[in-house]
């Protein structure tokens, strides 16, 4: 496996989370598990031993000489690009809110290099890249690479787990990457007169999977699909939809460390010592017959969150509270702030991120709330059926996927009305402890392990290798 990050080494967003669980899942199931990743400054790798010195590594006119240093975690190899002049920066991606300008050598090096790991020290048969910063393995294993017997029948395959990021350059950077600018044209690296990482993945992958089955068939629509639905509809042959997975070693109130009281499906007593603890720590009303809705979230418009603030004068006639934790763009940050000032007996917020009271949050809220435009698999609404808060959900993508009408609360239509319809019949729902806690527990029964997507996964292989 091949990508740009992976918890708990070094984690931005669900990406890491995924490679920090998908590797092991699959070695418990028998495979042997490699990840390929940068060694960035920020990068926690404790423990971990240079296995080679000076690979040295040809990209275009640039030539590197990368370290590789190796741990072994869960059964798992973990291999690590130490290259100080692409990755000991301040940053992962970006820095100061500008994404570095080489970011295109940076990713493609990671490619390259995972290639040359392959030739020399972890023989594979499969590369399994993810998201743009790994989408050029298969134009430099099946066209650059095509005749070096290193790599005869050896097959690539590319997961995409959004969409929205492709990583698109000027056309001029192509000297950079070493690749035949014969493969610069609409069938190939070109995507409207510029060079387009994702599509080179989507184009030579043998196979292309997403996070979920309801955003593969989302994403080849002109609504979600950035432009690429037109190519996503002509490989769909070999296009998969594959639902993320949840780590329930890290999230489950039953062994939850995070928490002041554990609980369980027979004895919930926990989740109220959770709620009372959550309101202190916000600072709400100890008003325990009051529903809390928790939101855990990327602050940004693609997430759905300016849509709270929107109704919020709607929700102020309600008798409900709202426990927030998130942070990103600058306007719904001021929102949410703003909201606290006016209304702190009913928002209790908090700007950043803190993953005890994001525990908290999960375990201490009676629903939680995913608005979002679209979500190519969420993981924040697996967390809440498993720790009995009930989602509430547009019904997109992974959302649709993972909650139904007996464990949460559903609505189709993008609007603040839809949403705030919706929220109302949560509330209304919630007023029949009996009926309210079927429900809890039929959400808390659900299996959304990795495990399960790992099974997934080796049947997709065996399938690309032709067995």
């Amino acid at each position: 496996m091949v990508a740009s990050e992976a918890s708990p080494f070094v984690k931005t967003g669900g990406l890491g989370d995924v490679l920090g669980a998908l590797p092991a899942a699959l070695a418990r199931r028998g495979e042997e598990v490699g990840v390929v990743t940068p060694r960035y400054r920020i990068a926690l790798i404790p423990g971990a031993e240079r296995i080679a010195d000076a690979m040295p590594i040809s990209l275009g006119p640039h030539r590197f000489v990368v370290g590789i240093d190796q741990l072994v975690r869960d059964g798992v190899r973990f291999f690590f690009l130490n290259c100080p002049p692409l990755y000991d920066r301040a940053g992962v991606y970006n820095e100061s809110g500008w994404d570095y300008g080489d970011n295109h050598i940076r990713f493609a090096l990671l490619c390259r290099a995972a290639l040359e790991i392959s030739r020399d020290i972890f023989h594979a048969d499969i590369f399994h890249g993810h998201d743009w910063q790994a989408a050029l393995l298969a134009p430099y294993l099946h066209a650059q690479l095509a005749r070096d017997p290193t790599f005869f029948g050896v097959n690539c395959v590319l997961t995409i787990h959004n969409l929205g990021y492709q990583g698109n350059f000027d056309a001029r950077v192509l000297p950079d990457l070493g690749l035949d600018p014969a493969l610069y044209h609409p069938e190939g690296l070109e995507f409207y007169g510029r060079l387009n990482f994702l599509k080179a993945g989507i184009v030579w992958a043998d196979a292309v999977t997403t996070v979920s089955p309801t955003y593969a068939r989302e994403i080849q629509t002109p609504e979600f699909g950035f432009g690429m639905d037109g190519l996503l509809r002509s490989r769909a042959y070999k296009l998969t939809g594959i639902l993320n997975g949840v780590d329930y070693h890290e999230w489950a109130p039953e062994t939850d460390r995070f928490l002041p009281a554990n609980y369980s499906p027979a004895d919930l007593s926990g989740k109220e010592v959770c709620k009372r603890t959550l309101l202190g720590t916000l600072g709400l009303p100890m008003a325990l017959d009051r529903p809390v809705i928790g939101v855990v979230s990327r602050f940004a418009h693609q997430k759905g969150m300016d849509f709270i603030g929107e109704i919020s004068p709607r929700l102020a006639e309600e008798d409900v509270a709202l426990a927030v934790l998130g942070s990103g763009e600058r306007g719904i940050e001021n929102m949410f702030r703003y909201l606290a000032y006016i209304r702190p007996e009913q928002f209790g917020v908090c700007i950043g991120y803190d993953n005890v009271l994001a525990h908290l949050i999960e375990a201490g809220t009676d629903m939680f709330l995913m608005p979002s435009r679209y979500e190519p698999s969420g993981l924040s609404q697996m967390y809440s059926l498993r720790y009995g808060t009930v989602p509430i959900v547009r019904a997109t993508g992974g959302l649709q996927d993972t909650v139904d009408e007996t464990t949460g609360f559903k609505y189709h239509g993008y609007t603040p009305e839809a949403l705030f319809d919706t929220i109302r019949l949560a509330v209304s729902a919630f007023q029949d402890k009996e009926s309210w806690r079927a429900r809890m527990l039929r959400g808390m029964a659900m299996d959304f392990s990795w495990d399960r997507s790992a099974a997934q996964y080796q049947s997709l292989y065996a399938r690309v290798r032709g067995q």
